[in-house]
């Protein structure tokens, strides 16, 4: 690396070994030995400066690499989704693809990237726009399918949709408008992935499919699937405290999602950025956030009136959100007139019972905010409603949740009802 350091212009470069443990440390090189090191290991300078030290040492050994260096084309997206296909990708030791500064980089590649065109190859079979169809009404299904199993399985079977998907734009012959629509039912089968490794707690899985789904998207140039992808990047940025790179993918979901023109679509992304801001302490700008999704919900018509992805918002879906922007604050108080509302929706369309993950992770956190006010028998009620509810879905965090909270239950174990739960829960 000193050979490195010194034809960069740089000088000549102490090569003692305690340099070497002090990096191991955590001590950041200076900037020249940064930029030698990243010239050397072949790490683009975008890539080095968005990730920042020591993460982007991982892009020169990770094979992930090629999610971030795959050009924004329709060629591009096709690497990066032929990648997530090779199990031998899904490294789950850490998350490569974090930090605000990526986020942003992220987005103006994306504002560059070229659409898909038609592919006419003699000798491919030709995909219909029946076809196209068909494979977007199976994704409908896996969507709804996490409802009632949950996101451990329902990750396998749409892996299987997108490794299905990615040899159909990869081997056959499609219209303009049909590569659009397959590499939309990409980018969604990608999110779906995406979506159930963050529920089983893996969010660098996660990060991994979001970041080849935005690329397919980018070539769909699809408001619809743009929008929620990008919301359901923001959930994953902001609950890995990174607020400034949600609140980016949050803006750029919100921009997309008015393009749609959806009120359910519109209402969940300003809830996702009402949530952004309670995570980072923001009280008014949670609050102002929290007000426009509320405003936005009150224009909803029927789910089958909207983009099908949104059939799960909900005026209570939106208070159970404001209810854990309350407790995030420190307003237990706020909290549980949120949850109360949720038990009484004016929406004729929320049926609680049929998303029972997102009724036990509501419950939970529900007895969770009574124990901090010392209600410890409603609590412990609470609790109790919420195993009920989750049955047979498997759910990383709605797991995490309970187990958070029969911990806390502990310090009451001396009363009767407290011991009968954690022996009954265990």
């Amino acid at each position: 690396m000193a050979a490195w350091h010194e034809s960069l212009g740089f000088g000549a470069m102490a090569t003692r070994p305690e340099k070497v443990s002090r990096w191991k440390r955590g001590v950041r090189p200076d900037r020249c030995t940064e930029t030698a090191m990243a010239a050397m290991l072949g790490v683009p300078t975008d890539q080095v400066r968005a990730l920042g030290w020591p993460h982007w040492l991982r892009v020169a050994l990770d094979a992930d690499q090629v999610l971030l260096t795959a050009p924004w084309t329709p060629a591009g997206a096709l690497t990066a989704l032929d990648h997530l296909g090779r199990p031998d990708t899904m490294d789950r030791r850490a998350a490569l693809f974090t930090g605000g500064a990526l986020a942003a980089t992220t987005l103006a590649n994306w504002a560059a990237a070229s659409p898909a065109t038609a592919v006419l190859t003699s000798g491919r079979p030709r995909v219909t726009d029946r076809s196209a169809a068909l494979i977007d009404a199976r994704l409908t299904a896996l969507r709804q399918l996490d409802d009632e199993i949950g996101s451990a399985e329902t990750y396998a079977l749409a892996r299987a949709e997108l490794s299905s998907i990615t040899t159909v734009l990869r081997t056959r012959s499609y219209s303009e408008p049909v590569a659009r629509q397959l590499f939309a039912t990409a980018a969604e089968a990608s999110r779906i992935c995406g979506w159930c490794a963050f529920d089983s707690g893996d969010t660098a899985v996660a990060e991994r499919h979001y970041m080849a789904a935005a690329r397919a998207a980018a070539s769909a140039q699809d408001p619809i699937v743009t929008a929620n992808l990008f919301a359901f990047w923001a959930m994953a940025r902001y609950s890995d405290h990174d607020t400034s790179g949600a609140l980016d993918y949050a803006d750029e979901a919100l921009r997309n999602a008015r393009r749609t023109g959806s009120p359910r679509m519109i209402a969940m992304i300003h809830a996702r950025t009402a949530r952004a801001h309670a995570k980072s302490g923001d009280l008014r700008a949670s609050r102002r956030a929290e007000a426009a999704a509320f405003t936005a919900y009150d224009n909803a018509g029927r789910p089958e009136d909207e983009p099908a992805c949104v059939y799960w918002v909900s005026r209570a879906e939106l208070h159970s959100w404001a209810a854990n922007n309350a407790s995030d604050l420190h307003d237990p108080r706020r909290a549980l007139t949120h949850y109360a509302a949720v038990a009484a929706p004016r929406d004729e369309t929320y049926d609680g019972d049929a998303y029972p993950r997102s009724r036990a992770l509501r419950l939970s956190r529900e007895a969770d905010v009574h124990l901090s006010l010392r209600d410890v028998e409603v609590a412990v009620h609470t609790a109790d409603q919420a195993v009920r509810a989750m049955g047979g879905v498997t759910s990383a965090r709605g797991t995490t949740v309970l187990t958070d909270l029969r911990t806390k239950l502990r310090a009451h174990q001396h009363l009767p009802e407290v011991r009968e739960f954690l022996d009954r829960t265990v």
